[in-house]
């Protein structure tokens, strides 16, 4: 596991006071929605006022790419990466 793919994690779980998860339960490449954590719409909210407040990323709530971005960790740290670079 990374130092982003831990920061994303406790990112998350801050940001939703998640207080019954450990990052290290999070999988990487699980979703994020539905099945793996079971978050909602107003969690991505939340996930992505975090992310525009630590890293810049201004994301559509409506656009595909953004559910795409959300799926899992993996599919964030990528976006943040991508992000970094530019």
């Amino acid at each position: 596991m990374s130092n982003l793919h831990l920061e994303l994690k406790k990112m998350i779980i801050e940001s939703l006071d998640l207080e019954d998860i450990e990052a290290s339960e999070i999988i990487d490449d699980a979703p994020l929605f539905v099945d793996g954590l079971g978050l909602d719409s107003i969690d991505a909210l939340e996930i992505g006022l975090a992310l525009q407040k630590r890293y810049g990323i201004k994301l559509k709530a409506d656009a595909e790419e953004t559910r795409q971005h959300f799926s899992s960790i993996n599919a964030l740290v990528a976006l943040v990466e991508s992000h970094g670079s530019k």
